[in-house]
């Protein structure tokens, strides 16, 4: 069938209708997939127009896959985190949904209480076993849409569960009608797609979805879950690796809007912002992420790094409060005692820090220089220097005008005498053999002991 296609105005040829190949044995990619050897990344040298959405949003799953590898959050802290995701999304709730478990009490407690906040977004939406029972929990809550496992590579269909591709294929069908039955919108979860036989059972299966979604008119999503971190961006990249190859094909052979697509991506091989950032420029409108990439293994997709990349691709905020960002960092390490690694983009301490003695001496001159944007403006988190070894007294004075606030004609200068005293007994500890660099509270401790007076005029300019 030829079809002219809005987006191009051109006629493209879409003859092929992919039947389900209910094979013997397992097709595992084995030539990309030898266990004994790092997986290799084949390519046929087929590309995929890129088709960037009209609309596109991130969705959240900090409070089920990212909980799965941490204590589980308090109900309090649920409450605050979501108030602070609602804060982040802005109005147009560009931090569209956030899942729940509903399994135990204390989730029970925490949806109930995010609801009663009554915010528009995040939507608050489930992930549930795969039984009638659980939908029928899902309906009581009052939950209008909920995420539905089905795995579809050959290592969970035969190796897993024991089923052939057509009996993994029926059970899942019946498992979506009844959600349909109970009016549920079901989000379904294809689980390893980025080891799947992509037309042998993936677009068979998803066309079968297209079938029940036209008879239903309830929306069917799919979640495109690269559960072990295969995906890759690379253009001219094989299947089922291919991102774009995946996206591409589950819109345009299966019939799949940009709004029923979502991506979901496992960090284990470094790629899961490039492959998020990519499944948008290529045609989903969702990429779902967990607050600091937490999750199993690698961590999932970090919520705030996709912030920033809808910023970079919009070119607008579209009203997101990105404050939020640094609000909900420091939320994780004073309030649950989250351990976020120091070099971390955009949240870890040290992120717009420098130990460098010229580095520093930049960043008097002009901050653009060594500071990726106006991280004070922007985050809430002004540019730093460490002081260490080779951070000098240009680092030392930079340090001091932060710490301190100073502003204006109250900016002390790297010839400063205070200065140099204190970078005299910053190289004396050095020379002694100290290693580490200096804290905030050691450095004010040398200030005090080597200048009483004015330390205290220097702390009575900080605004309390």
């Amino acid at each position: 069938m030829n079809r002219r296609y809005a987006r191009t105005n051109l006629l493209q040829e879409n003859d092929y209708s992919y039947q389900l190949q209910d094979v013997s044995e397992p097709v595992l990619f084995r030539e990309m997939f030898n266990y004994d050897e790092v997986p290799k990344i084949m390519f046929n040298h087929r590309t995929v127009p890129m088709y960037f959405p009209d609309d596109i949003w991130i969705t959240d799953t900090t409070f089920r896959d990212g909980q799965q590898s941490r204590a589980p959050f308090t109900v309090e802290q649920i409450v605050d985190l979501y108030k602070l995701m609602h804060k982040l999304g802005g109005p147009k709730g560009i931090v569209r949904q956030t899942e729940f478990f509903v399994y135990t009490q204390k989730d029970r407690d925490a949806l109930a209480k995010c609801q009663d906040l009554g915010f528009e977004f995040p939507q608050i939406t489930t992930w549930i076993r795969a039984n009638k029972k659980d939908f029928e929990l899902v309906k009581s809550l009052g939950i209008e849409e909920t995420g539905i496992l089905v795995s579809c590579s050959d290592y969970h269909i035969f190796t897993k569960m024991g089923l052939t591709r057509k009996q993994a294929m029926d059970k899942y069908l019946g498992i979506v009608k009844d959600a349909l039955s109970l009016g549920i919108k079901p989000r379904c979860h294809f689980e390893d797609i980025t080891r799947a036989d992509f037309y042998g059972f993936v677009v068979p299966f998803a066309n079968e979805l297209g079938k029940l979604r036209k008879e239903s008119g309830i929306p069917i999503k799919i979640r495109m879950c690269d559960t072990l971190g295969y995906g890759v961006s690379y253009p001219g990249a094989s299947l089922p690796r291919s991102v774009q190859g995946i996206v591409y094909g589950l819109r345009f052979y299966s019939g799949f809007p940009s709004t029923l697509l979502e991506w979901h991506g496992h960090n284990d091989f470094y790629k899961v912002v490039t492959n998020a950032a990519t499944a948008w420029l290529y045609g989903a409108s969702s990429v779902n992420c967990s607050i600091l990439g937490i999750g199993e293994r690698t961590g999932n997709c970090p919520l705030e790094a996709m912030v920033m990349e809808y910023c970079s691709l919009k070119g607008t905020t579209d009203g997101m409060d990105l404050h939020a960002i640094t609000e909900i960092a420091e939320y994780f390490e004073r309030k649950i005692g989250y351990e976020i690694m120091d070099r971390t983009p955009f949240v870890g301490r040290n992120f717009n820090s420098t130990r460098a003695g010229i580095h520093a001496d930049g960043l008097i001159k002009n901050e653009e220089i060594y500071n990726i944007f106006n991280t004070e403006k922007i985050l809430g988190r002004p540019a730093t220097v460490m002081i260490g070894e080779v951070s000098g007294a240009a680092g030392i004075a930079h340090w001091m005008n932060a710490h301190f606030k100073l502003v204006g004609d109250e900016k002390i200068e790297k010839q400063d005498e205070l200065v140099l005293r204190v970078k005299a007994e910053v190289d004396r500890e050095y020379a002694e053999g100290r290693t580490t660099s200096f804290g905030d509270e050691e450095l004010e401790q040398i200030i005090r002991e080597l200048d009483p007076e004015r330390f205290f005029k220097l702390t009575h300019i900080m605004p309390m």
